[in-house]
């Protein structure tokens, strides 16, 4: 069990899931079981064991069945709850209107990703580099996803999900910290992606790197949800 962590983590727990299909039809992913547990309670299991004591939930489709079954804390975190409203903010816009839960640092995690790693060494590289972002990488070299980051000296270089060039040889690994002021230029209440944010810090050089060693699961399609249910039955 990790030392506990002060900084607190938004999860990013509002998307569609269209890629799951029926899956996800009458509840959110979140919610989805992977080996007898909701995927969120993977999750937060995880988070507590890294340290992580405080997590603010973005979320949107069917988010309302989120917060029944969770509440207001489990796994002795802390939860608080961030609604898109009547428009979905995507990923950045959702970020926009969690800060005031969140404060001035904080991490980021996508909502359907499970990522084994420590978290006390990156917050710390975080703190150190003096920059208003700082995204995980994982050498991927297409392996698992299509990679989208070409990373060198502890700084992202090119981060594009669209136009992919060779010397990508890294992945975003879902995890990200942020200050506050890394959003200020953007707008509250309107959609947004959190890929529009990263952009700009890299034009600003103002987003850091930190490589990861231990592959990622996810739950976004139906092979990552399968891939990770064999993770747990220890098939992996």
């Amino acid at each position: 069990m990790s030392a506990p962590l002060e900084i607190p983590v938004a999860i990013l727990a509002g998307g569609l899931a269209t890629r799951l299909g029926s899956i996800s039809k009458t509840i959110p992913k979140s919610l989805v079981t992977i080996a007898g547990k909701a995927f969120l309670a993977r999750q937060l299991e995880l988070l507590r064991s890294k340290g992580i004591r405080r997590a603010v939930l973005c979320v949107g489709h069917l988010g309302e069945m989120i917060q029944r079954d969770f509440g207001s804390e489990a796994f002795s975190i802390k939860l608080d709850y961030a609604f898109d409203g009547p428009q979905l903010l995507g990923t950045g816009g959702a970020i926009k209107r969690a800060l005031p839960l969140l404060g001035s640092d904080f991490f980021v995690l996508y909502g359907d990703s499970y990522l084994p790693i420590e978290y006390q060494p990156v917050a710390e590289f975080f703190h150190t580099s003096g920059k208003l972002g700082c995204m995980t990488v994982y050498r991927n070299e297409g392996r698992y996803d299509t990679s989208n980051v070409v990373f060198a000296n502890s700084e992202i270089k090119v981060y594009d999900k669209k136009n992919r060039v060779p010397e990508m040889l890294h992945i975003d690994y879902g995890l990200s910290l942020f200050k506050a002021a890394a959003f200020d230029t953007f707008p509250a209440n309107q959609p947004f992606d959190l890929a529009d944010v990263m952009s700009e810090l890299v034009r600003k050089k103002q987003l850091a790197g930190f490589e990861v060693h231990e592959r990622f699961y996810e739950i976004g399609s139906p092979a990552g949800l399968a891939e990770l249910e064999r993770f747990f039955a220890g098939d992996l």
